[in-house]
């Protein structure tokens, strides 16, 4: 699952990031997603027959700040160059859904860069939107 955490970054990065650095802070989170396994922090993983990796979805159990409830949220998404196209993100997206309304969370949520338009696309094929919008504005070292 690490060796596809470079696929998070296969997109225009913005300007103030770097490829290296959303792959180690992707990283990162799979590392503690393995190191702490919890039940409110699940990992799923698709296969194919043959028990080769396809993708997987990492969610996290977060509180919603407008209404204090808890939500799933997709914390990384990822699916195999050769798998793409061929429904293993839609599969891992129905996966969460279920894992979510088995909890009675009102709703899901995930990141994604704004430059990132296939997986927009994908996304807001599967009903999700946009509902806020994080702007980042770079600052020269003093």
């Amino acid at each position: 699952m690490l060796a596809l955490a470079g696929r998070l970054a296969e997109f225009s990065i913005p300007p103030w990031r770097t490829g290296a650095q959303v792959i180690e802070a992707e990283r990162r989170a799979l590392m503690r997603a393995f190191e702490a396994t919890a039940p409110d922090a699940p990992v799923f993983v698709a296969e194919d027959a043959r028990g080769a990796l396809l993708g997987f979805v990492y969610l996290e159990t977060v509180v919603d700040y407008f209404t204090g409830r808890s939500h799933a949220h997709v914390s990384i998404l990822a699916v195999a160059a050769a798998a793409e196209g061929q429904g293993v993100g839609r599969a891992l997206l129905d996966t969460a859904d279920r894992w979510a309304r088995e909890r009675g969370y009102p709703f899901v949520s995930l990141n994604v860069f704004a430059q990132n338009d296939r997986a927009r696309a994908v996304y807001e094929r599967l009903g999700y939107g946009a509902e806020t919008i994080r702007y980042v504005k770079p600052l020269p070292p003093p």
